[in-house]
Parts: C-alpha cells; sequence; structure tokens
C-alpha cells in the first residue's frame, strides 16, 4: 500500500554494533555520508573493539558509545538506549546501504500503525552471478524458519528499524543472552503489540560471510536458542493465538496489505 512521505519533523537514529571490524566500517559510514536523506546522528556501538574501530567511527563524524559486554544483543540495546532520535535505523558495520536506504525506511513510517519494518538486501561480496541468489536463498530461509515461530514477519539486524517509543516498550523484556538473535528476539518483544512492516526494494547490501558454512551453523544455532527461549509462553499455536487477537482489537490489515 503507497504512502505519503513521514513528515520532514521525523528524526533520524542510525545505531551499528562493531567490534574489531574497523575496514567494513569504514565504507558502511562512507555510504551513509551519501543518504538523500540525511540522518541525525549515526550512533556507533564499540563493542570493546581491539583494533581502532573507534577511531574510525569519530573520524566519521559519528557519535561512539562504548558497551563492555560481550554479544551483539548488549551492543545493539546499549546503541539504542543512546539513540535520541525518534526512528532508529539499524545496521551491520559490514552492510553497505544504498544512498535510498534511510529515505526507504524512514517512508515506511508514515502509516502511524507501523512501529517497526524490516527490509531484504543482496551480497556485495562473494561470485557475482550468485550475490542476489545467495542472499534470496539466505533471507527466504530465514523467514520460513521465524514466520511460523512468530506467527508475524521477523525482523533482520541488517537492514531494520523501528521507533524509539516501541523500543522504549519492550526495553526491559528483551534478552541479552550473546548467544541469541537479537533480531529475532526483539521480533518476539515487539510483535504482539507492535506491527511490523516490511520496506520492499533494493536499498542494502551486506557481506556473503553469514552464509559461510561455520557462520550459518552458528546462525541457525542461536535462531533455534531464541525461538526456545520463549517458549513455552510463545510456542506456536499458542502465539499465533495471542498475535491475531491483539490484530482483531487494533483493527490491523492483512499483512500482505500492509507493507511499507
Amino acid at each position: 500500500m503507497p504512502h505519503d512521505p513521514a513528515p520532514a519533523v521525523t528524526t533520524v537514529s542510525v545505531v551499528i554494533p562493531v567490534r574489531d571490524d574497523a575496514s567494513h566500517l569504514r565504507r558502511c559510514l562512507a555510504a551513509l555520508s551519501r543518504q538523500t536523506l540525511r540522518p541525525d546522528e549515526i550512533v556507533v556501538v564499540d563493542n570493546d573493539s581491539s583494533d581502532d574501530s573507534a577511531s574510525v567511527a569519530r573520524d566519521a563524524g559519528a557519535r561512539v558509545v562504548f558497551c563492555g559486554e560481550r554479544g551483539i544483543p548488549a551492543a545493539a540495546a546499549t546503541g539504542y538506549d543512546a539513540a535520541r532520535g525518534e526512528l532508529i535505523l539499524r545496521l551491520d558495520a559490514d552492510s553497505i546501504p544504498e544512498p535510498t536506504w534511510v529515505r526507504s525506511m524512514v517512508d515506511a513510517f508514515a502509516d502511524d500503525a507501523v512501529d517497526a519494518v524490516s527490509g531484504g538486501a543482496v551480497f556485495h561480496d562473494g561470485p557475482a552471478a550468485q550475490r542476489v541468489g545467495m542472499a534470496r536463498a539466505f533471507l527466504g530461509t530465514y523467514a520460513a524458519f521465524a514466520t511460523p515461530a512468530l506467527g508475524h514477519a521477523p525482523l533482520w539486524g541488517s537492514n531494520m528499524a523501528f521507533r524509539r517509543s516501541a523500543w522504549r516498550d519492550v526495553r526491559d523484556e528483551v534478552h541479552l543472552d550473546p548467544e541469541l538473535h537479537d533480531d529475532l528476539d526483539l521480533a518476539y518483544h515487539l510483535g504482539v503489540r507492535h506491527r511490523i512492516g516490511i520496506v520492499s526494494g533494493r536499498h542494502m547490501r551486506v557481506s556473503s560471510r553469514t552464509v559461510q558454512p561455520r557462520r550459518f551453523a552458528r546462525c541457525f544455532r542461536r535462531g533455534a536458542g531464541t525461538v526456545f527461549a520463549h517458549w513455552p509462553e510463545d510456542i506456536p499455536p499458542a502465539r499465533w493465538v495471542r498475535v491475531l487477537r491483539r490484530r482483531r482489537r487494533r483493527g490491523d490489515l492483512p499483512l500482505e496489505e500492509a507493507r511499507a
């Protein structure tokens, strides 16, 4: 469903957790400097890096906050807590956003009923002929695994956004276990009370290192662990019933009509 652009008064924070990934972070920040809609701030969370990630961030004009607790969940939460914008956009240090990325995410919130959104991506490295197909297969596998568990669309940390008010609503509920997926966990906590939309289009490129066998196995293990961490309360179909009841009370549109 088409939307008018979000109001110009909307303030935007971009949050990037990083640990020992200075070279990728430099490219990510350079891409953010070329956005057609510039964010109000970029918050880089230094997760106890031993390289010059923090210096790279400061040199690019980002605000650096430190998180000594190792792991993406704690680092991401530290960044969200520090963010000052009404909208919080999240990507990873090895992500390369297209110039239209911030605008596409902000425009998705023109619908006041949408509190969080997630988008797709293509790979920016690996065999050129396989970058699109491999990314689609990876994200398709994630969606096929996560959507039935959640009863709604998942969030993906390499390309997602949410209202700061929504984060504050669930801040005390999220898990900070480094062996869980923070984005999937956040979707569990947001998804019952807040609508999650989907941003279409190719606005993001990410590294294919996620699909390397060892990393993919770890990714799957953490995904399963995140699901099990929410059982028995959120075991399907009990969660589906809770989600459906909330949607009916809110008068939500069907998911396919709620796409951002």
